[in-house]
């Protein structure tokens, strides 16, 4: 059972750390900093009640998300477990993937209020993706963005593939999602990424400045605001997330996913076939 809500954590959930600031501001930390905000199956689970509880709380004028430490934002998915998966299989096929994937996306989107993202430190995978999904990003200069499913040979089904060609251009995103490659924080903002870099000691307080303004200003405003310009973005989600998703299940049965998660293991670089 997850802990109860505090005075210091609004929520009371296990891995998310969530505090009320001056002006109605919310923070919300992801709380794995030991494995660099890595999210295992404990911590997805929780990522939709945890978007819901913040649009249902009325009392929240603008969100803040970081990640816990001065290590990471949050680097993906935890592969601590990909060994195990593949030793036991997925009897029932990946119908988690399916559910549980496609709603922390529409639940993300969601929320109503506006969200901001203080990438403190690398934003990797889903990471990148929840970072990119906010409705503003502020980067510490010494923090890098990148999504590398394509490195552990699967696709990038949980929002990745509908978001960086939207947002950098079809032949930019489609190169970032076939390499993989990381990209500086000056990289990010060049290509408009991110709103603004920040020195990694100056990051909280830019973070709070700007959520502390727009917590000041005319609330149903901004946030009809919001609800416009995400329009073409939610529509985008509708039509791509369940495929993207299926996309990413098939990967997950292939001997390049297979080979990718014993070379990590094994610290070697992999050599992909490409055969299925």
């Amino acid at each position: 059972m997850p802990p109860e809500p505090t005075a210091e954590d609004r929520y009371g959930f296990e891995f998310f750390r969530c505090t009320m600031r001056p002006h109605d501001v919310l923070w919300v930390e992801l709380n794995r900093p030991e494995r660099r905000n890595a999210i295992n199956p404990g911590m997805h689970a929780e990522l939709t009640p945890l978007f819901r509880r913040i649009a249902e709380d009325r009392q929240v004028a603008v969100v803040v998300l970081t990640g816990a430490g001065d290590q990471a934002f949050c680097v993906g998915a935890d592969f601590g477990g990909m060994q195990e998966n593949l030793d036991t299989g997925y009897e029932d096929g990946y119908p988690e993937l399916m559910i549980g994937s496609a709603e922390v996306v529409r639940a993300q989107l969601a929320i109503p209020q506006p969200v901001l993202a203080a990438v403190n430190g690398d934003a990797m995978g889903l990471g990148a993706t929840m970072a990119l999904f906010c409705d503003l990003v502020l980067m510490a200069e010494s923090a890098r963005i990148a999504d590398p499913h394509v490195k552990a040979g699967l696709v990038a089904g949980d929002g990745g593939a509908i978001l960086w060609p939207m947002l950098l251009g079809l032949h930019r995103g489609k190169e970032f999602l076939f390499t993989g490659d990381v990209m500086t924080a000056r990289q990010a903002a060049d290509l408009g990424l991110v709103n603004r870099l920040c020195p990694p000691g100056e990051l909280r307080q830019a973070a709070t400045e700007m959520a502390e303004r727009l917590a000041q200003g005319p609330r149903h405003a901004i946030c009809f605001n919001k609800r416009l310009a995400n329009a073409e973005l939610i529509q985008r989600v509708t039509r791509l997330i369940d495929a993207s998703l299926a996309m990413e299940a098939i990967t997950f049965g292939t001997a390049d996913h297979r080979e990718a998660v014993r070379s990590f293991l094994e610290r070697r670089a992999p050599s992909f076939g490409g055969s299925g």
